[in-house]
């Protein structure tokens, strides 16, 4: 039987498949079309990403660059002279600054100084963060409201009387002394990042680990610990960058005789120059070691910074 036995003169019936295909060739269309502009808009985002990010790491090429010319390469031009003549580029000024014990000094007492300043924030910051999240005792609430006051109070306040504390006590121009100021500064945003941390923990999973016979040092050690990794990495790479780059702090607490990188390299400084082929070279070789540290480490920063998004 064929389609028009079925209406009146003879009509033939319509075919819902042809009715449909100009609606299906639109939709199809509109998804080509919308996946187009996507496409489109996700590319120049990228690109401009990318030119961002090449506007934002160029003083550093700069400086890189500038560290490996001679003194008199940099007078007579840029940085961008290389890029007419690479052979110019040369690494004496890194030879000279490693053969400088001033400078060679200056980064062990660097690491001296923020090694441990990072490690007793963590130390200290995890173990106040766990008691103020899971643990009761009279006054937690008020107590921990003083930790986050402190976050407000400026370092700078904090020069003159703790430098009479330390020359009484015996601590100024020492170590020990800038060690203390660093941990001390640093542990209220610890305990204030640490403790919202651990209290987004479940409960049920602490209460299952307390029925299993788990004290609260074990309970802190297997459990919280592991779970609080990405925040306690994420804080002590915060921490170790802002120890490692301070120089108000090691100015005014740190031994005049080994000084940290950044004081070091601001006595370098000639009275009448501005003493690139020092300067340039050292502020490079101590922007590498953060580097190195955040990029060892960018897993957990960037696990610690999505965990504290999302919760």
């Amino acid at each position: 039987m064929s389609r028009s036995d079925g209406l009146p003169g003879g009509l033939a019936a319509p075919d819902p498949s042809a009715a449909g295909a100009p609606a299906r060739r639109a939709g199809r269309a509109t998804t080509w079309a919308g996946r187009a502009a996507g496409g489109l808009a996700g590319g120049a985002v990228r690109v401009f990403l990318v030119v961002a990010a090449l506007f934002w790491l160029l003083p550093t090429l700069g400086l890189l660059v500038s560290s490996l010319l001679s003194p008199r390469d940099l007078n007579d031009g840029g940085w961008w002279q290389v890029l007419s003549a690479p052979s110019r580029l040369t690494a004496d000024n890194y030879e000279r600054l490693l053969a400088n014990d001033t400078i060679t000094s200056s980064l062990l007492s660097t690491f001296a100084i923020a090694v441990p300043a990072t490690l007793l924030v963590l130390v200290l910051g995890s173990l106040a963060g766990y008691a103020f999240a899971w643990l009761e005792f009279p006054g937690r609430d008020w107590l921990f409201l003083v930790v986050v006051g402190l976050l407000v109070v400026p370092v700078q306040v904090a020069l003159i009387p703790v430098s009479q504390l330390f020359g009484t006590i015996g601590l100024f121009e020492t170590t020990a002394g800038v060690v203390l100021f660093h941990t001390a500064f640093g542990l209220p945003f610890a305990v204030f990042l640490l403790r919202n941390f651990f209290a987004e923990i479940p409960r049920e999973l602490l209460e299952a680990a307390r029925l299993d016979g788990a004290g609260e040092v074990r309970l802190f050690t297997r459990v919280v610990l592991p779970l609080g990794g990405p925040a306690i990495a994420s804080l002590g790479i915060f921490q170790f960058l802002w120890v490692w780059n301070d120089m108000l702090v090691a100015l005014v607490f740190a031994d005049s005789a080994h000084p940290p990188i950044t004081v070091a390299l601001q006595q370098q400084v000639r009275q009448f120059g501005n003493n690139i082929d020092v300067l340039a070279p050292g502020a490079f070789l101590s922007m590498v070691v953060p580097l190195v540290v955040f990029f060892a480490f960018q897993r957990q920063f960037v696990t610690g910074v999505m965990a504290g998004a999302v919760k």
